[in-house]
């Protein structure tokens, strides 16, 4: 595509390749050059051409983050150099006294942050179930300025209602959050229905292939995004030009990769949930799933994230990872490759055991973050694990 083009009107697989991106002007390189520069000449002080040091900016992180504005349907994008290090970034725009509002089944590295580093700097946090729009609104506290939330979340697939939330939040005058690391930009558009905030985990699905930690925010408030403009610098997480080159690599295969994805994990859900060894399946593609009409929506499929309890408590769950072939038991999510874990002694460990029971993350709870790989053959690796 010619620089210069106009990307208005195409689809999002085309834009996924090419928004942000034109031909590099001196070389006609079509792929982002990596500019490894840690400063930039400048003809005089101050007289600059758009960058001075890598850390203020940068020409691949800024071909990155116009891709990921984008994308999400947003003015504003901030790239990081890891999911918690944009969610840091974006709790560092509050200030003592200031409380968030969160749903209750959140990343457990997000609880820790709100827990154990916001909640000692004077930003209170609390958590509550948000598929119920009177509690969320019962929860607000004058002192309340942001509320954040995952949907689907993680790791128990809870759907909440981005626009019905939002609305609340516009008449509270709140910032309102939304991760969308499991849904992406392929699937769901928080901005679209409200939301003040798009962040990522692009550890994930955006980049894909599990060979890179990033983190991105796209803003649709512009005070909010200068905020966040200054923050990204003064706190300095951001991710280094090659790592942005790599997950730029790995959007320009994002849609094919997650309804690949996606369209497996709806048949293996179909079919775990009448397998005589699970007790029960968490799919938001599922009719069975109390979110099902929520996520039909606002999601265009179920995604490719499952949950389930396997019938026998710690032994019976531990046993199904250690025998699974194809899967690989490990951490992380959203990779072309099919990953299982245990979220009770993994991902989730950081949430009191009191809390992991009030949600529902028991010792029988397996996550399946299913890729890219065969349908048949993903089903023949769960069906001998748990055979």
């Amino acid at each position: 595509m010619k620089s210069g083009s106009s990307l208005s009107g195409l689809s999002f697989d085309t834009l996924a390749v090419h928004a942000g991106q034109p031909p590099e002007p001196v070389s006609g390189a079509v792929m982002t050059p990596i500019v490894l520069a840690s400063t930039f000449a400048q003809e005089g002080p101050g007289n600059h051409k758009g960058f001075e040091y890598s850390r203020s900016g940068n020409p691949t992180r800024n071909a990155l983050e116009a891709n990921l504005a984008t994308l999400e349907g947003g003015k504003h994008g901030f790239a990081f150099s890891s999911g918690l290090g944009a969610s840091t970034t974006l709790f560092s725009s509050l200030k003592s006294g200031d409380h968030v509002l969160s749903g209750d089944d959140v990343y457990g590295g997000t609880f820790r942050l709100l827990d154990k580093v916001m909640k000692p700097l004077g930003i209170a946090s609390s958590f509550v179930d948000m598929t119920n729009i009177d509690k969320v609104r019962e929860q607000i506290r004058p002192e309340t300025r942001m509320i954040w939330i995952e949907t689907p979340t993680n790791p128990m697939l809870k759907i909440f209602d981005i626009a019905k939330i939002a609305q609340l939040a516009s008449e509270k005058n709140l910032v309102f959050v939304v991760d969308n690391t499991f849904a992406t930009p392929v699937l769901q558009h928080p901005i679209q229905l409200g939301a003040t905030v798009a962040m990522h985990s692009t550890t994930k699905y955006i980049n894909g292939h599990s060979d890179v930690v990033g983190g991105a925010a796209v803003i649709a408030d512009d005070t909010l995004a200068e905020r966040v403009r200054f923050l990204q610098n003064a706190l300095g997480a951001v991710p280094s030009p090659f790592d942005c080159y790599m997950v730029l690599r790995g959007i320009k295969t994002l849609g094919l990769r997650v309804r690949q994805a996606s369209a497996s994990a709806q048949t293996i859900a179909e079919r775990l949930s009448t397998h005589p060894a699970v007790r029960k399946v968490y799919y938001p593609g599922l009719p069975t799933h109390p979110g099902h009409t929520i996520a039909k929506s606002q999601m265009s499929a179920g995604g490719a994230m499952i949950s389930l309890e396997v019938k026998g408590g710690l032994t019976a769950s531990r046993s199904f990872l250690e025998k699974l072939q194809i899967f690989a038991c490990a951490e992380s999510l959203g990779g072309v490759e099919s990953l299982a874990e245990h979220p009770a002694i993994m991902t989730h460990a950081s949430v009191p055991p009191e809390a992991r029971q009030a949600l529902g993350i028991s010792d029988e709870l397996v996550r399946l973050s299913v890729g890219v790989e065969a349908t048949e053959d993903l089903w023949a690796d769960i069906a001998r694990a748990l055979g």
